[in-house]
């Protein structure tokens, strides 16, 4: 397939503001796509009207990797025709070219959106953390239906922003957190429901990663670009910074300019279920603490470009009840106490990962994505049984691709979808993310007043969220976490 080139030339030089596209440029394309033809799905047509198209037409940002895999689900459905695909790094595209060859082929999504936004129904983005929200909400500003995956955003003001460009623009939206549509999750709401714990007050949540390198340096060397990967554009949103080996395709998760860490990667997996069972939304406050590695002479090592070896963080909540819950977040390995109702041969969660739910009647338990839910003593899961209140999703946590395929089809507002952005996906992510901002409040540092060495004042703090707001009251420099500034030429996100 050939080499689709750019109207929207690369921007190697972060200086020159010609050579990128501008945000009003991108705006005033975006109102003509808007006034437009588009294939218009059949509910809009109505009953006896056949559609141009009795598929949802499907452009892929992000075509290698977990991006492609999506692609894979979409298509596994029978319901759907992957027409575009566009991706910064040909390596990582080529089996999806291979598995689509009609599909056209792009490396900038501004180009692929500017010249076929009439031709196609919906996107999906599975790329790099710090590029999800610029794509997804122009994405929904052309109209069109979104899935991307968790978490849905680098920063809480993009989470905060892309709720907003939902409700606004009328999209179907679902994250890629496909353990919101499995069938242990509902188990879980059930049994909570039932009353058969009582009122939760305490949960912990744990995972044993980050499985790539995290609480390091940034490298030194200046290797080349290997051929077919387009560094400039892969950066995108992030600072510029010269290539460096082990960041693509899959490291670029320790380092803050790109990911969001052991808690962006597994968070939504392992928080989610408990967002669905208990009803959360904002916290109200948040504090932790982390690795601190040294080194020679007592020196503690200071590497604010990545996240932490491991960390625990705490979060505090106010249920809909009006009764108060305690999340404890746990990575890099960090367990909580094994709970004294579990055998000393029965699995905990799913010995890497899992949640632990402690209610004033008893306790439940489950794995990554509410999987292999129980209640303890596990004896307990086969004695007792409560009527089924919530409906499955045919196939379960794979159906979750399914679920939002049907939705699109069916037009916005006439399907439920498990992780939309409104409601739940949105506040989810900002709590994934109020961990990160604690994380990096925690490693905040500023010279001592004498001019010898540092201090961390925000260590030892417990940081009061104004959640509709999106502020930190007790600790101003923790504020500067929320929202970052895009790199020179890159459209703030704004309505």
């Amino acid at each position: 397939m050939s080499e689709q080139k750019s109207h929207y030339p690369h921007q190697h030089d972060p200086s020159d503001q010609k050579k990128s596209i501008s945000r009003r440029q991108f705006i005033r394309n975006a109102a003509l796509a808007t006034a437009g033809f588009y294939i218009v799905p059949r509910h809009v047509l109505g009953r006896g009207y056949v559609a141009p198209s009795d598929k949802l037409i499907i452009a892929g940002v992000g075509a290698g990797g977990k991006g492609g895999d999506d692609l894979r689900h979409f298509y596994a459905t029978g319901k759907v025709e992957i027409a575009y695909l566009c991706d910064v790094d040909d390596r990582q595209a080529q089996d999806s070219l291979k598995r689509w060859p009609k599909a056209k082929y792009y490396h900038d999504w501004r180009e692929l959106f500017d010249k076929e936004h009439d031709h196609f129904d919906a996107v999906s983005v599975g790329i790099p953390d710090h590029n999800h929200a610029i794509v997804a909400f122009h994405a929904m500003q052309l109209g069109k239906h979104v899935y991307v995956q968790k978490p849905l955003t680098h920063d809480i003001y993009e989470a905060r922003m892309l709720t907003e460009a939902a409700k606004r623009y009328k999209v179907v939206t679902q994250m890629g957190d496909q353990g919101a549509s499995s069938d242990g999750v509902r188990q879980l709401r059930e049994w909570y429901e039932a009353g058969i714990i009582g009122e939760v007050h305490t949960v912990y949540c744990w995972t044993d990663r980050p499985v790539w390198p995290q609480g390091i340096p940034w490298p030194d060397k200046k290797p080349p670009v290997p051929k077919g990967l387009d560094w400039d554009l892969w950066l995108g949103t992030a600072p510029y910074r010269e290539y460096e080996d082990n960041v693509v395709p899959f490291n670029w998760r320790g380092w803050w300019d790109y990911g969001t860490g052991a808690l962006g990667d597994m968070g939504c997996h392992i928080i989610g279920p408990v967002f669905k069972v208990l009803g959360l939304d904002y916290p109200t406050e948040v504090n932790c603490s982390v690795s601190t590695p040294y080194i020679t002479n007592w020196t503690q090592a200071y590497y604010p470009d990545s996240g932490p070896i491991s960390s625990v963080v705490h979060f505090k909540y106010k249920t809909q009840k009006g009764n108060e819950v305690r999340l404890t977040w746990m990575d890099g390995g960090i367990q909580p106490e094994r709970p004294e109702e579990l055998g000393p041969n029965e699995i905990m969660g799913d010995g890497g990962n899992g949640v632990i739910f402690i209610g004033t009647r008893g306790k439940m338990m489950c794995a990554t994505y509410g999987e292999n839910p129980q209640l303890l003593p596990t004896s307990l899961t086969k004695e007792i049984n409560v009527p089924q209140k919530y409906p499955r999703v045919p196939g379960g946590a794979d159906g979750h691709y399914g679920q939002w395929v049907d939705a699109c089809i069916a037009g916005y507002g006439n399907m439920e979808v498990d992780s939309p952005f409104v409601g739940y996906a949105g506040p989810l992510t900002e709590c994934v993310l109020m961990g990160n901002l604690a994380i990096r409040s925690f490693n905040y540092r500023e010279p001592n007043s004498n001019g010898r060495g540092y201090r961390y004042p925000g260590r030892g703090i417990t940081l009061q969220w104004d959640g509709p707001n999106m502020k930190v009251t007790n600790f101003d420099p923790a504020n500067q976490y929320i929202r970052r500034t895009y790199r020179q030429g890159w459209p703030e996100l704004s309505f």
